[in-house]
């Protein structure tokens, strides 16, 4: 039953969310602030003598909010994908061809076209009208919880405007600093003596991701939306049309946004937005072309982690003159040798720049760079930053010629460079130093061996102390040994000694994903695993043997051979098995069912109590399936785990396959 109190928070909470979305959104007013500031008083004045009343979308919870430790995961249901770019109208042209190829269509398409805001991806997601979580991109799979942080965002509604929004809403969106708030907050930090940001985007993604969302509030930021995520209904057929909905409820979004026909209306787009750049309020760095009709983009669907229907179409990059004053030789993990330029610092973009890669040696003598050249500079997409061309009537007489080492400047082991292959590898594997840190880095890792609380500061005290030489030597240290490291007591090295111990008990597929093969990922590991059910097997495969399996090429099958054919590698992985490492063998199974689920379409839903998500989803894909995020008419099968919800009863409702967690662990075995 609604009380008088409720009905007056209610009141006010949509008058204060009504003038707040006017101010913040549609930049009008309708309040002198000071009004607006009584409202608020008397919100919180209510609140405060009825605590229990107080709910998620009230106004007053923009600031506020325990400070954290750490950010929690979250699980985006929908991978947050990264886009394919562009650089030029040659590369746009590609981009329509490609689609008009795959659909085999002749007609001109209708795109959307957005800015491309240069902020930090975020999802917002809404239940029956209400911010609910709040969650960056992370690695498009997995991101962080930032719901505290993400009230405080004053153009954020908490409640959504309107009506008939679905029960379940994501919106993804950019957040980032306006260029006007951006410089009061450097203006600001510099009259008290702190350090100021080199750019928005940077203010941005540091300030949404501070521990106390108190912070956060002091911080000018916004939230753009550009598209849709996870939805409980379809609310439009065309990607603007979405856009244009979720304004109605309130959702912030570009003015710019604008729908055209045909690929020549999307370079005036592109032009336009050239000539607009430095009046808009914000920084962008090129424009986001999408195909419109949802329908299409069904079809056209995804390849890796980009979609097909969509492109960045970047601005010119930014290129700026400067001295190569030396080059320095970098060990990677996999022991490939990069030559790194350092440079006379300049300023490209807001972004000082003091180093870029020159990548192998056949980069050097395409370039013909030397040290003490004059070099042309270029942040490639307004990120990285490359070296286009050498000034070459600038070049002085002390020039000195780039030599590539022939041995490895960390180890002094031989260097190698495969037929074939561009780079150039240390020989030494285990014994580098350089390889060593990342190598066992890798090895105990979350999708690897997964040994908590080994950070890299953690790893290198290890490494320099000689307590740890090759992975192996992890398992025989002591809580003694580990409590000595710096920053570290008995509790927390008894913690760490658990979870060593705890790691002997793994997967095959995940031991071996921590060995680091070359282009062996977390996948393919499952692959390999499955294929050839023990590591006795596989570590004698042939070339031949492995090509013959499912995704395997020769130039994987050539890494996995040299890799198991190296003595170096024998003695460590019998070592590694020695202390304990183990794993439940799987039962040999019939070759006929090792693409037992090819191409089915396979849902994940519910908690697994037996294997990790990320297990069971390489596992599947091992055996030929598809994993997607959401249950539909093309679902073939869901996996149920433990509180499986609405994808639960979805599937059941169109007669789906469903699987619990045992017949899918059996599914593996038989």
């Amino acid at each position: 039953m609604t009380t008088n109190i409720q009905q007056q928070l209610q009141k006010l909470k949509a008058q204060l969310n009504y003038h707040g979305h006017l101010y913040y959104v549609e930049n009008k007013s309708e309040l002198p602030d000071a009004e607006y500031d009584q409202l608020m008083q008397q919100l919180r004045a209510i609140e405060a003598d009825h605590p229990e009343n107080i709910s998620a979308d009230s106004p007053s919870q923009r600031v506020g909010g325990r400070s954290l430790n750490a950010f929690m995961q979250v699980h985006h249901e929908i991978p947050m994908l990264s886009l394919d770019n562009a650089f030029d109208d040659t590369d746009l042209l590609a981009f329509e061809k490609r689609i008009k190829e795959r659909l085999n269509r002749a007609d001109d398409f209708t795109f959307s076209c957005e800015p491309k805001l240069d902020g930090l991806a975020v999802s917002l997601m809404y239940e029956k009208g209400v911010l609910v979580r709040a969650a960056t991109r992370g690695d498009g799979t997995t991101g962080e919880n930032i719901t505290n942080n993400a009230r405080t965002i004053k153009n954020v509604p908490l409640q959504l405007q309107g009506t008939d929004w679905p029960v379940q809403l994501e919106v993804r969106g950019e957040v980032l600093m306006l260029k006007e708030g951006f410089n009061k907050l450097n203006e600001k930090n510099l009259k008290k003596g702190k350090k100021i940001f080199v750019n928005s985007r940077n203010a941005a993604a540091g300030s949404i991701r501070q521990l106390d969302p108190k912070i956060t509030a002091t911080r000018p930021l916004r939230f753009y939306a550009y598209s849709l995520g996870l939805i409980s209904e379809v609310v439009d057929d065309s990607h603007f049309g979405r856009l244009k909905q979720l304004h109605q409820w309130g959702i912030p979004l570009s003015s710019e946004v604008k729908k055209v026909k045909g690929l020549s209306n999307v370079i005036a787009y592109y032009q336009n937005m050239i000539a607009l750049r430095n009046t808009l309020p914000y920084e962008i760095d090129g424009v986001v072309i999408k195909v419109d009709a949802i329908a299409t983009q069904k079809q056209l669907g995804f390849i890796a982690r980009a979609p097909r229907w969509a492109i960045a179409y970047k601005f010119p990059a930014q290129e700026k003159i400067t001295i190569v004053l030396d080059v320095e030789f970098q060990v990677g993990r996999t022991g490939a040798i990069t030559p790194v330029a350092k440079l006379a610092p300049i300023v490209i973009g807001g972004v000082t720049i003091s180093n870029a890669t020159l990548h192998n040696a056949d980069k050097i003598v395409r370039l013909d760079i030397k040290i003490g050249d004059t070099v042309i500079i270029r942040r490639a997409g307004d990120v990285i930053p490359q070296i286009v061309c050498v000034v070459k009537s600038r070049r002085p007489d002390y020039a000195k010629k780039i030599v590539f080492p022939t041995e490895c400047p960390v180890c002094h082991s031989h260097v190698k460079r495969i037929e074939g292959e561009a780079v150039t590898r240390c020989s030494g594997r285990l014994i580098c130093l350089a390889q060593r840190k990342e190598t066992i880095k890798h090895f105990f890792s979350r999708k690897a061996l997964n040994v908590n609380g080994l950070g890299d500061k953690i790893i290198k005290q290890l490494i320099d102390k000689e307590l740890v030489k090759e992975p192996a030597d992890l398992f025989k240290l002591s809580a003694e040994q580990i409590a000595m490291l710096k920053r570290m007591g008995p509790r927390s090295a008894q913690k760490i000694m658990l979870s060593i111990k705890k790691a002997k008990k793994t997967t095959l597929a995940r031991f071996i994903y921590s060995l680091g093969i070359r282009e062996v990922g977390e996948t393919m590991a499952a692959t390999l695993a499955h294929s050839f059910v023990t590591l006795k097997v596989l570590r004698t495969a042939s070339e031949k043997q492995l090509v013959s399996v499912h995704n395997v090429g020769a130039v994987i099958a050539k890494h996995v051979t040299s890799f198991f054919g190296e003595e170096k590698n024998k003695n460590a992985i019998n070592a590694l098995l020695e202390v304990g490492i183990h794993w439940h063998e799987i039962k040999l199974r019939d070759k006929s069912k090792s693409l037992l689920l090819d191409g089915k379409v396979v849902v994940l839903t519910g908690s697994l109590s037996q294997m990790t998500r990320s297990d069971a989803k390489a596992a599947l894909q091992a055996f030929g399936a598809k994993i997607t995020g959401s249950v539909s008419t093309k679902t073939d099968l869901l996996i149920a785990g433990e509180a499986a919800g609405s994808k639960l009863a979805k599937a059941q409702t169109l007669g789906i396959e469903i699987l619990n967690e045992n017949e899918m662990i059996k599914l593996f075995l038989n």
